[in-house]
């Protein structure tokens, strides 16, 4: 089990196959995508690896964060999160994670907040049918009708589904498609729709409905910061260490 990555979407676009169809694409852009910190079964019960994106104001990031960072060797981050792995798929700390973690034609999970709709109705948010257009109905063509019982049980029940606050929910999409990678620029783009707004965060990681590659790099591909610059490195499946690619 590899680790993910956080992007952020960028926009939606297409490309074109070489049969002229076009494939509908979601960009998603990785920017300095470094692992922060381990969480290992001896410290913490369970493998995972804490990953950040995007710089933070120093301001903003209380004096044990900027401990924690300098520990690590790592920028303060504005975005975090974190990742099962497997113990064979940990990443150094402070290497950071590229686009060619992930091949075209793979399949992959995507995770964000969806977009903010303000308070909705009960058509729009439910798909409710609504009251009769015609006959009968004065200007409550829209209303969602009873929403109650009689005497028993004289209530409404919890979590009835009524008019309210839409989006802004945390929605994952599976089994999304990778199209193509631009490892220059950080791009990623998959095929279908992403949930969220233009610049909004993305959790991106290997389907869990899907098998894996037999390509795909192990643990990852990342660029780990040494003494003599920033080198690419990729772990095969039969070996645990990295071995450079010139």
């Amino acid at each position: 089990m590899r680790s993910g990555v956080i992007a952020r979407k960028v926009g939606m676009t297409r490309v074109f196959t070489d049969a002229g169809e076009h494939v509908p694409v979601t960009v998603l852009q990785i920017d300095q995508c470094q692992v922060v910190a381990h969480r290992t079964v001896e410290k913490n019960g369970y493998v995972a690896l804490q990953v950040g994106v995007g710089k933070a104001k120093v301001k903003n990031v209380s004096a044990a964060e900027r401990g924690r960072f300098a520990v690590a060797k790592v920028e303060p981050k504005q975005k975090l999160a974190e990742f099962r792995v497997s113990e064979d798929s940990l990443i150094p700390v402070g290497a950071e994670i590229t686009a060619d973690h992930f091949i075209p034609g793979q399949f992959v999970d995507v995770t964000g907040t969806s977009t903010g709709k303000g308070f909705a109705g009960g058509m729009k948010r439910w798909n409710f049918g609504g009251l009769r257009a015609t006959h009968g109905v004065s200007v409550s063509h829209r209303s969602i009708g009873s929403t109650g019982g009689r005497q028993d049980p004289g209530k409404t029940f919890k979590n009835k589904k009524m008019p309210g606050h839409m989006g802004v929910d945390r929605v994952t999409t599976q089994n999304l498609k990778v199209v193509r990678i631009d490892p220059e620029r950080g791009l990623i783009l998959v095929e279908g729709a992403v949930p969220g707004v233009a610049g909004g965060w993305i959790q991106v990681r290997d389907a869990v409905k899907r098998a894996l590659p037999a390509d795909v790099p192990l643990p990852g591909k990342f660029r780990e910061n040494g003494a003599n610059g920033s080198a690419s490195k990729e772990a095969p499946a039969e070996a645990p260490a990295a071995e450079e690619n010139a």
